[in-house]
C-alpha cells in the first residue's frame, strides 16, 4: 500500500513540477507579447529615426527560444528516461536489500 501511494505521490510532484515550468514560461511568453509591442509602438511615437526596439526583442526573444528549448526541448526527454532509470536503480537495489 505504501509503495502504491509514494507512486503516486512522486507523479503527483512529477505533473506539479511539470506545470510550474509550463506555467513559468507561457507567462514569459505573455509578458513578451504584451511589452514588445508597446515598446514598439513608443519607439515609433518618440523616435523614429532609430529602432533601438529591435534590441530588447532581439535579447528577450533569445531568452525565450532559451526557455522553449529547456522547457519542451531535447533535454525533457534524457531527464526523463535518468529519472526512470536512477528509479530502476533504487528499486533493485532495494529489493537486494
Amino acid at each position: 500500500m505504501e509503495t502504491i501511494i509514494n507512486k503516486e505521490d512522486l507523479a503527483y510532484r512529477k505533473a506539479s513540477r511539470r506545470v510550474k515550468e509550463l506555467k513559468g514560461f507561457y507567462g514569459n511568453l505573455t509578458s513578451y507579447c504584451l511589452v514588445i509591442p508597446f515598446l514598439a509602438v513608443l519607439n515609433l511615437l518618440t523616435a523614429p529615426q532609430y529602432l533601438w526596439f529591435l534590441w530588447p526583442m532581439l535579447g528577450w526573444g533569445m531568452g525565450i527560444a532559451a526557455h522553449a528549448v529547456n522547457t519542451f526541448g531535447i533535454g525533457k526527454a534524457w531527464e526523463d528516461k535518468k529519472i526512470k532509470e536512477l528509479m530502476d536503480q533504487d528499486r533493485r537495489n532495494t529489493k537486494t536489500l
